[in-house]
């Protein structure tokens, strides 16, 4: 380790102590915990209960949640029922971090970046919040204490979201939502149907919950998560208020304040109308850019709540029966935003819009079949072949899940793995409800007969070559960043798996520059700029490792 890395250690390391050791030793009210009921009941392998709270795993692998109470009750309840599955997401949160960062030393000084980070935090949620918390977190690994207490552990993990899409590119969540309604569905009734393309690895993306929460104060709702989760990023209340998220262009935060999912949550819990909904978001401070899409089945409306860490605007279409969200913005405060601007220019983002408005724009009379096939589709602008797994794409291939609302009806639909290409289970929100407070739930409170089967996709040889392609694709990347020598068989193999997929040429184009043969590398990195490339920055990297394999040449 050099004497200047030390010295940055050292910096940030005096900076840590500023403030953090307050935000490590700060608790909620934690009053008449010792009274709360933690007997949790096991049923069988799927099926648990505490009280009237339940957990049960249906025929579709999603795990079914009910909570009630007051918010101790609630954290307590959920994190004893659920214990499991937030060890599940710890262990694959924490591995991943330290597949990231092997040496011990570099996570220790993460450790100390993350405390100083996150020294605010607190501040900004919700006491409620705080208690549903902490009372989750009495149920988490102790083996992470080390990282950070439990309690805040949980506090942390609940802006991942934010500082995921703050760290790579400032954007790691590409996600797609659409509105529809009037002469746009079958019916004329509001229908929303979202993506949510958040990638955290392999094992996080295992797990669902579909989680119905009877609160002492608010709303009644439902969303779906994981385990530890109580923050929101896709659910619908008993008002018919829909609420989902995607990110937008930040600048790099230095300073956690209102986690955007918890934002998410208290407009589920507390929104009647897109009003209230607007005025709960206005009050707090957020440290990324978000748009929220907020849908109210009683209104027949869908808008957008736009919020960044110096601006906020809300947009709502005029003349028009449809609403799209990518990742850029689209109300009048940031028309003339750089960083806005920026991000229609070079990202993937525009394009997606402009594919979803496409295929809202040729689908007649939308139903949930049919908002559930253009969630699934892969294809680029005009149908145009741009390859499994590409970005561009409404359907990444990627996602932790699709959803689809009807709040008029105060109906869901959540996919089931894999991505959001499985069965789509159907929940009517008030029969639900009415089953878990009558104590009458000892199996899946799903209405199977309105489910949405699973992709025909998934039986075919092409998904079969693309889920061997992108371990391959993760095999090859990760023996670069090692510097290890990758075999040349393996360039050919990923251009035979996803031939029209921009990046399977590049990364064979790399692997030929690796050895040498900078004829093979030109070839196929010119393949690669024939194809739909995803940004303006990738476009500009294929273009400089074709002029290195000339002048290599």
């Amino acid at each position: 380790m050099n004497n200047r890395f030390l010295l940055i250690l050292f910096l940030f390391a005096s900076l840590a102590s500023c403030g953090v050791k307050k935000a490590m030793q700060q608790r909620p009210d934690i009053s008449g915990i010792e009274k709360i009921d933690t007997t949790r009941f096991q049923h069988s392998e799927t099926f648990y209960s505490l009280g009237k709270n339940k957990l049960y795993q249906n025929k579709q692998g999603i795990w079914e949640l009910y909570l009630e109470g007051d918010a101790l009750e609630r954290g307590v309840a959920n994190g004893n029922l659920t214990r499991e599955l937030i060890h599940h997401q710890e262990i694959a949160f924490m591995n991943k971090l330290q597949e990231m960062v092997p040496s011990e030393n570099y996570r220790g000084f993460l450790k100390s970046v993350v405390s100083w980070f996150n020294r605010k935090m607190y501040l900004h949620v919700p006491e409620e919040y705080k208690q549903e918390i902490y009372g989750v977190s009495r149920y988490g690994l102790e083996r992470y204490d080390e990282f950070a207490p439990g309690y805040v552990r949980m506090l942390y993990f609940h802006g991942a979201h934010d500082i995921g899409h703050a760290l790579q590119d400032l954007m790691l969540v590409g996600c797609t939502s659409f509105a529809a309604w009037d002469s746009k569905t079958e019916d004329g009734e509001l229908l929303l149907g979202r993506n949510f393309d958040f990638y955290a690895g392999d094992e996080f993306g295992e797990q669902k919950i579909a989680a119905f929460v009877n609160p002492d104060s608010g709303n009644k709702f439902m969303m779906y998560t994981w385990g530890g989760m109580i923050g929101a990023v896709s659910g619908m209340n008993e008002k018919g208020i829909t609420v989902t998220i995607n990110a937008g262009k930040s600048k790099m935060p230095f300073m956690a304040k209102t986690p955007i999912s918890l934002l998410a949550r208290e407009i589920l819990q507390y929104a009647s109308t897109t009003t209230e909904a607007i005025e709960i978001a206005r009050k707090r401070e957020v440290f990324v850019s978000e748009s929220i899409m907020v849908g109210s089945g009683d209104e027949k409306k869908a808008i957008l709540i736009e919020v960044s860490p110096a601006n906020f605007g809300v947009y709502e279409v005029e003349n028009s029966d449809q609403l799209i969200c990518s990742n850029h913005f689209q109300s009048e405060p940031y028309l003339d935003d750089k960083r806005n601007l920026k991000a229609i220019e070079e990202s993937h983002s525009k394009y997606r819009y402009d594919r979803m408005s496409e295929l809202v724009s040729e689908t007649e009379k939308l139903d949930p079949e049919k908002a559930v096939s253009i969630l699934r589709n892969t294809e680029g602008i005009k149908e145009d072949k741009i390859g499994y797994g590409n970005e561009k794409a409404i359907n990444q291939l990627l996602a932790h899940h699709g959803i689809i609302f009807k709040p008029e009806k105060r109906k869901v639909w959540v996919s089931s793995n894999p991505y959001q290409m499985g069965e789509f289970v159907a929940y009517d929100l008030d029969e639900v409800f009415k089953k878990f407070e009558n104590g009458l739930v000892s199996n899946s409170v799903a209405d199977d007969e309105l489910n949405i089967p699973e992709s025909e996709f998934l039986q075919t040889d092409s998904f079969r070559k693309y889920e061997e392609f992108r371990k391959l694709e993760i095999e090859v990347n990760e023996q670069f960043s090692k510097e290890e020598i990758v075999e040349k068989e393996k360039a050919e193999r990923l251009v035979q798996l996803n031939p029209d997929f921009w990046e399977a040429w590049f990364l064979a184009g790399k692997i030929f520059y690796q050895h040498e043969d900078y004829k093979n590398a030109i070839i196929h990195f010119k393949q690669a700029r024939r194809r739909e490339v995803t940004t303006v920055p990738d476009l500009e990297l294929l273009n400089k490792m074709i002029k290195k394999s000339y002048r290599k040449l």
